[in-house]
């Protein structure tokens, strides 16, 4: 994974759920882009998180929960995007998303997370519900049916396992991303 659209994992509960805090900054790139200013129009820049950026962190928070199921045994890969509604409201810079993941099932194959993302005001400190997002991960090594991938784990890289050591989580020190499991 390139990108960690997490800051910090505050609840894990093995089997449930997943909760993690993501904090938007003006300093992301990705904001000046979207929306940026038109003079013809006569629009000033209006910087918010692009949706799509904001199911990449429910996915993150989900595969974590599914790949945390299985003591990060299994490759897990974003396989379904259900349902992805929002509410309307904007995540601009200074706002906080809390992403919350409910394990619904898992199996071999995969499972399916049901995820919440709330937007915090900094200033008040009011949560507003954001996103409700369905989400189906796949198992790679149990469904690749003829495939050939990587045998070290791609998905759970080294700055996954930082994130859940610096969340305060331990993490199994056999387990190394590089090497496979």
């Amino acid at each position: 994974m390139r990108w960690t659209y997490l800051d910090v994992i505050t609840d894990l509960v093995k089997d449930e759920r997943c909760v993690a805090i993501r904090n938007i900054s003006l300093a992301e790139e990705v904001l000046h882009d979207h929306f940026a200013m038109d003079e013809q129009a006569g629009r000033r820049p209006v910087p918010v998180m692009p949706n799509t950026l904001v199911i990449e962190g429910a996915a993150q928070c989900g595969g974590i929960l599914t790949g945390h199921a299985r003591d990060f045994k299994e490759k897990v890969v974003l396989a379904k995007i259900g349902k992805a509604n929002f509410t309307g409201i904007s995540a601009g810079p200074g706002t906080t998303l809390r992403h919350t993941a409910h394990l619904d099932r898992i199996d071999g194959s995969g499972s399916a997370t049901v995820n919440t993302v709330e937007l915090i005001d900094p200033h008040t400190g009011d949560v507003q519900p954001y996103a409700e997002i369905e989400l189906m991960f796949s198992h790679v090594d149990q469904n690749r049916k003829g495939l050939a991938f990587p045998e070290h784990n791609f998905v759970f890289t080294d700055d996954f396992m930082d994130l859940l050591q610096r969340s305060g989580f331990p993490v199994d020190a056999s387990i190394d991303p590089r090497q496979g499991t």
